[in-house]
């Protein structure tokens, strides 16, 4: 018996758009059912397998949560299993990605805190257009090249995110 599908697990139809907060209310809801607590005084098997479903409940939620991830789980449930660091084919993307890590750069070298706010929504922007871009590709099952490309490009700026918000806490200290 596998793991059953994350979409499964919540009640939703595998889909790249969905309720974000239907989604975090079923986690809480479910979360308090399968919480290994609640089975503080029941055998070791029952005891195992509360914490089995609450890792799993988990790891599903967190997939779901976040575009890329949940972009990249729906290309494997049709069996496009994707290395997770992938050789970006992809030129274009690698210029971008060359001066938006020289940008990083010199912000940090400059302590620019409004520099670095104004850096951080204009990525948010861009993952933005990358999911809305992967939400229209998902759609046709001709354009897989291209979905795996977009998750390629999603999962770089979610790294690129966190740096900035490393970067961020960085100078507010």
């Amino acid at each position: 018996m596998g793991t059953p599908c994350h979409y499964a697990l919540f009640e939703l139809q595998p889909a790249f758009d969905i309720d974000l907060d239907m989604l975090s209310s079923r986690y809480r809801e479910l979360a308090r059912k399968v919480h290994p607590d609640r089975f503080a005084d029941a055998g070791e098997t029952e005891q195992r397998h509360a914490i089995e479903q609450s890792a799993n409940l988990n790891e599903a939620y967190q997939t779901l949560k976040s575009p890329s991830r949940r972009a990249r789980y729906l290309l494997t449930l049709q069996g496009r299993e994707m290395p997770l660091e992938a050789t970006v084919q992809d030129p274009a993307f690698l210029m971008q990605q060359m001066q938006w890590r020289e940008e990083l750069e010199e912000l940090q070298e400059d302590a620019d805190i409004d520099g670095v706010v104004a850096f951080k929504a204009r990525l948010k922007a861009s993952q933005q257009a990358l999911n809305d871009s992967f939400a229209r590709v998902w759609r046709d099952e001709s354009q897989r090249e291209e979905a795996e490309r977009l998750v390629r490009r999603m999962q770089f700026l979610d790294k690129l995110s966190q740096e900035v918000r490393q970067l961020e806490e960085r100078l507010d200290d």
